[in-house]
């Protein structure tokens, strides 16, 4: 392309191919002369970006375009690479708005590339943090992007910056998103808001600066606190304030604020303290600190507590049911409970944990309901007695709450990043880059069925199991002849003509001459991915369960680890994975019921169900790791852009990362099509098609036995 009519008309047309200009633009001429002005490297590189974009979204990709001039000249292309991928996962999270506002502050994103290369970035970090989170107690919190640099917390989410990027070490900054996510947690554990911060705050003439010294009076209690139950974490928080805070001005504070370090005192200490010292105190701020938003807070207590004590007395009202049909209850009895506290650990201001009884008999109650005890708990310091009453027939509308939220499977899992839910990227094909955080995946358990299903699949296959039972106890450990051993049950011929040689040469004698017999011991893991979409319905439903059944039996014999999970799943939000057996589950009763209750349930959505079950294949120390699925089908699911290209490449993409990390990807698959795309998907010698549905029983274990051997 030098410049010439014919490059303006063709770059014209790719504009207006890519940015469908009859509907969304008036003309790209101005843009087509820009593009030709440049280097024809500079406008392959720019040309290719748009395209790239365009697919994400028109208006985006032609302001991209606007922009080449200025980025080309003022920043690398790693950093316009990395900043134009920025935006498109902004769109990804918050829309056009978001994305076109990371494009134009271009020189934002350039200095904050700098602070990139030692910050500690919320995104790369929320897993890790999440996972620290997980482990404290209290309640179930969210961790999500703050707007500003201030964290701050509406009490069931932990607003964190994006960046943090106070210190020239990436672990240090690493350390103070660490302590911003403790400090939140402890305000949510510890009471901050078990008072009406609006009414207190009305008390004082400058309500802004009274808030200023209550949150600072109130994070030196916390830090006490943190310091009780984390001593570890309170010594590096300790650290921190000696890097980065006025130590001198916050030591005389501390004094000051003496008592708000016992143990038991609460935020009414810290109130009172405030009205005491009003005067004396000045407005400052810890490393750690970030805000308080008084309303933001009221506004979510006020839904949360009328849910919980809606759904608290509604689950009491059940479990009495309960109680009464197994005769525990008198069916006439009024179901009131009585609330016991544990007594507290040494190290806790106060227990959150509590002993439920009904009529002095000691109950355990289901885990959700423990959950949701515990964060009335927070909310109020104990819980109230017109709590524990259940509810009557008709008392609560629970459909005037969100349903999710209602839900004891969803309300603990992936809406609150808890263990079960989890967050994973997918490659677009269109942009050649993952969309960050795109897929959330929550781990279940398929609900076993107690029936006969097992025990038919071992009748009607009675021969067969026969023949592999022998198969298998072939492959279970094979002798293999060790050569060159300094100790053995006989001698190496060869070794001895060559130490003979070699001492008749003037050369020192070796002394390994012997052989022995080693049973070579398989080191082999497994993870089976059973594809449960609604188009295994039916008979391939039945015909997925038999062979689990044969392979299962055959497995047992050989001594491989393996680990069985189907996948389902209806669009990014609702990615499932199955728990059928866990590797380090037995192969008893209960994991048989649950091959037994494999039933078809949604759409086929692979790349995320890969991501993960690799994963979990990877914690596994094997030699030899397989990801081995059996489908009835190509990639897809109900949002219609998954299914075709996108989801294959994703999928593609996904078996790539899976192979890089050790695991060896095979498919059994029944699908006519399959070798259109299977090929393309696991490579030529890497899948199997099983012509006939009813032949998978008897193929499967055979092809695990020729994968293995």
């Amino acid at each position: 392309m030098g410049g010439g009519a014919d490059d303006f008309a063709t770059v014209q047309a790719l504009l207006d191919e890519w940015l469908e200009t009859e509907f969304t633009f008036r003309d790209t001429a101005g843009l087509t002369r820009q593009l030709l002005a440049q280097s024809p490297r500079d406008r392959q590189f720019v040309l290719t970006w748009v395209q790239r974009v365009a697919s994400t979204n028109l208006a985006l990709a032609h302001r991209f375009a606007e922009l080449s001039d200025q980025t080309l000249e003022s920043m690398e292309r790693e950093v316009i690479e990395a900043w134009i991928q920025h935006a498109m996962d902004q769109y990804d999270r918050s829309g056009l708005a978001a994305a076109m506002r990371v494009v134009d502050e271009v020189d934002d994103f350039v200095r904050h590339s700098f602070e990139r290369a030692s910050g500690s970035i919320l995104e790369e970090q929320s897993a890790v943090l999440a996972g620290f989170l997980r482990g404290l107690s209290g309640r179930v919190l969210q961790i999500a992007e703050a707007e500003g640099a201030d964290p701050w917390t509406d009490s069931e989410t932990l607003y964190l910056p994006g960046i943090v990027a106070r210190l020239p070490e990436r672990k240090d900054n690493f350390l103070l998103h660490k302590a911003m996510v403790a400090h939140l947690w402890a305000q949510t554990r510890f009471g901050t808001f078990r008072v009406d911060l609006d009414a207190e705050l009305a008390r004082f003439a400058d309500r802004e600066r009274a808030l200023r010294l209550f949150h600072l009076l109130e994070t030196l209690r916390l830090d006490a606190c943190i310091e009780r139950e984390l001593p570890g974490l309170a010594r590096e928080m300790g650290r921190l304030r000696e890097q980065l805070d006025d130590v001198a001005a916050h030591a005389g504070l501390r004094e000051l604020a003496a008592p708000l370090r016992e143990p038991g005192a609460g935020v009414e200490g810290t109130l009172r303290q405030l009205r005491d010292h009003f005067d004396q105190l000045e407005p400052s701020s810890l490393c750690y600190q970030g805000r308080i938003d008084p309303e933001a807070v009221r506004e979510c207590m006020a839904r949360r507590i009328e849910r919980e004590k809606a759904v608290l007395r509604v689950k009491l009202a059940e479990l009495a049911d309960e109680l009464k049909e197994s005769g525990k209850l008198a069916p006439d009895a009024p179901p009131i409970f009585d609330l016991e506290r544990k007594a507290s650990d040494e190290a806790l201001d106060e227990s959150l944990e509590f002993e439920l009884s009904i009529d002095q008999e000691a109950l355990r109650p289901p885990e959700f309901l423990s959950k949701l005890m515990t964060s009335i708990v927070l909310d109020f310091g104990e819980i109230p007695e017109e709590y524990l009453t259940a509810a009557g027939p008709g008392e609560y509308d629970l459909s005037r709450f969100d349903e999710d939220e209602l839900d004891p499977d969803e309300v603990w899992s992936g809406a609150y990043h808890e263990e079960g839910a989890f967050l994973y990227p997918e490659w677009d094909f269109a942009r050649q880059c993952h969309r960050k955080n795109w897929c959330v995946l929550r781990e279940l358990e398929v609900a076993p069925r107690y029936d006969d299903f097992p025990v038919d699949t071992l009748r009607k296959y009675a021969r067969l199991i026969k023949s592999l039972h022998r198969t298998f106890e072939a492959l279970r450990g094979e002798d293999k002849l060790l050569k060159k051993q300094p100790h053995g049950d006989d001698i190496d011929i060869d070794a001895l003509v060559e130490a003979w040689g070699d001492l008749h040469s003037g050369h020192e004698m070796s002394d390994r001459l012997f052989t022995r017999m080693h049973k070579e011991e398989r080191n082999i893991a497994v993870m089976f991915m059973v594809d449960m979409s609604g188009s295994t319905r039916g008979w391939i439903n039945d015909a997925e369960r038999e062979s689990l059944i044969l392979l299962a039996e055959s497995l047992e014999i050989l001594g491989d680890r393996y680990a069985i999970y189907g996948f389902s799943g209806t669009t990014r939000k609702r990615c499932e994975a199955y728990r059928v057996k866990a590797f380090d589950e037995p192969y008893d009763d209960l994991v048989k019921a649950r091959i037994s209750g494999i039933e078809a349930r949604d759409y086929t959505r692979m790349g995320v169900a890969i991501r993960h079950l690799s994963g979990l294949l990877n914690e596994v120390d094997a030699r030899i790791k397989l990801l081995v699925t059996l489908s009835d089908g190509k990639p897809e699911d109900y949002d219609g852009y998954y299914r075709g290209e996108y989801g294959i490449e994703d999928t593609r993409q996904a078996l790539f990362e899976a192979r890089r990390d050790g695991v060896h990807p095979f498919c059994i698959t029944i699908d006519e099509t399959a070798k259109e795309y299977l090929p393309h998907l696991y490579g030529a010698a890497n899948y199997v098609v099983i012509d006939d549905v009813k032949k998978l029983p008897l193929k499967v274990s055979d092809i695990y036995r020729k994968l293995t051997s």
